[in-house]
């Protein structure tokens, strides 16, 4: 075995408080494509259609895209064996907490319970004037945009848009878990979105052991990671399962 991949297994193994921190790349392998980058969401969509005050000016048409993005194509996707593996270290009480920067649902359907959801959840919608939550499977979405049944309000996403602050709860969460853990995962993501970017340099700060799976280098490998382990997050985590079961 690769003498970073035997180290990251050992620190796995051992870890008394070890957390996760995902971004879009481990979702990536389920066909989900990032958002930003050369084939990102952003070079084929206009990124205005989650920006809080478009979305509140004109719903119908923020409504259209975001029917296409989250629920035509995302809703086909289907979580990984990365995904999985993370799901099978909580239920084995290895992995503690996962927090992640995705809204795609994907580690709650294989199977993840502690999970924080940064910023926040395309499969939950919210009444922004009473507050109620529904699932988009309540709605015909050929109708847009939805309507809350008790006061005819249009329902937004459960997530973060621009514009729009990062959940408090979710926020506070996720410093608590930061501060805990003495081993973290950070798991297909680049560190360029803030503030979420700083939730592994905040646990780096209070002395935690970061190993970082990427397909590339990031803004946190050269400043923060400990071990760098670069390859697929499915081939990775599989390898790592094995070795430390």
């Amino acid at each position: 075995m690769d003498k970073n991949l035997q180290a990251a297994a050992d620190k796995i193994k051992t870890a008394r408080h070890l957390i996760a921190f995902t971004g879009a790349g481990i979702s990536v392998e389920s066909g989900i494509p990032p958002f930003r980058g050369e084939n990102g969401l952003w070079s084929k969509y206009d990124p205005q259609c989650l920006d809080l005050d478009f979305f509140h000016a004109h719903p119908q048409k923020a409504w259209i895209a975001i029917k296409s993005i989250f629920y035509d194509f995302f809703g086909t996707a289907q979580y990984n064996p990365a995904h999985q593996v993370l799901a099978n270290w909580e239920h084995e009480g290895i992995l503690k907490a996962l927090i992640t920067q995705n809204i795609d649902n994907l580690h709650q359907e294989a199977g993840s319970k502690n999970v924080i959801e940064f910023h926040g959840n395309s499969q939950k919608l919210i009444c922004e004037a009473c507050h109620q939550q529904f699932l988009p499977s309540d709605f015909d979405l050929k109708v847009l945009p939805p309507l809350c049944p008790h006061d005819r309000s249009v329902l937004k996403p459960d997530f973060v848009f621009f514009g729009e602050g990062i959940p408090e709860k979710a926020y506070q969460r996720s410093i608590l878990e930061a501060k805990n853990a003495d081993v973290v995962l950070i798991i297909g993501t680049t560190g360029e979105v803030m503030p979420a970017a700083m939730i592994p340099r905040e646990a780096k700060q209070y002395g935690a052991i970061i190993i970082e799976i990427n397909t590339e280098v990031s803004n946190y490998t050269n400043e923060i990671t400990d071990i760098f382990l670069q390859g697929k997050a499915s081939n990775i985590l599989k390898e790592l399962e094995q070795s430390i079961m």
